[in-house]
């Protein structure tokens, strides 16, 4: 049988950020009433042949807080990119005017507001399961290498302290990205 491996932090420490990390991506997407370039990265167009992000067929950028433009590289995918955008689902009625797209942001109404502050709820608390999970994963670990005599039970005591500090200041900072969010939907 193979010799266990002491507890590896860091490796509970890069999981717990790759939940983070996750949580940040997924509210990126979130329209918030606000322009954003990360609103367009979900959004998919067929062109050469093949389906591509809006993002790689043209130049985003946010000249006001409401507004939206893309310059489109090349002329001949401006009506795919067009049509990506009024299908993806978001919400948002682009203008064409040449190789330029002006997507104009509309404001949020309060139904609307309250859904996506639920959505944003929704994905904390995966977020949480997520750091919690890896949580499990290294105090069964740590039970593991006490029973097999790797480690004393004052190590597996002490080890187990640093996981759980670990994992409540992953929590806190899950807590405080939620609050942050909730915080840009609800402004009008």
């Amino acid at each position: 049988m193979a010799q266990l491996q002491p507890l590896d932090m860091n490796e509970l420490k890069r999981r717990m950020n790759g939940a983070i990390s996750t949580l940040k991506n997924e509210y990126a997407g979130l329209r918030t009433g606000r322009a954003s370039a990360s609103l367009l990265d979900p959004v998919v167009a067929d062109a050469y042949g093949q389906t591509m992000k809006v993002t790689e067929l043209a130049t985003v950028n946010v000249p006001e807080p409401r507004l939206i433009t893309l310059t489109v590289w090349d002329k001949g995918t401006v009506a795919a990119v067009d049509k990506a955008i009024r299908n993806a689902g978001i919400g948002l009625n682009p203008q064409v005017d040449g190789t330029l797209i002006r997507i104009p942001i509309p404001p949020l109404n309060e139904e609307r507001r309250k859904e996506l502050s639920k959505l944003a709820g929704k994905y904390a608390e995966a977020a949480r399961v997520a750091v919690r999970n890896v949580r499990r994963d290294g105090m069964d670990y740590l039970k593991r290498l006490e029973k097999e005599h790797v480690i004393g039970e004052d190590q597996h005591k002490k080890q187990s302290d640093d996981v759980q500090k670990m994992t409540d200041a992953e929590i806190k900072e899950i807590d405080a990205a939620l609050a942050h969010k909730e915080k840009e939907i609800m402004q009008v």
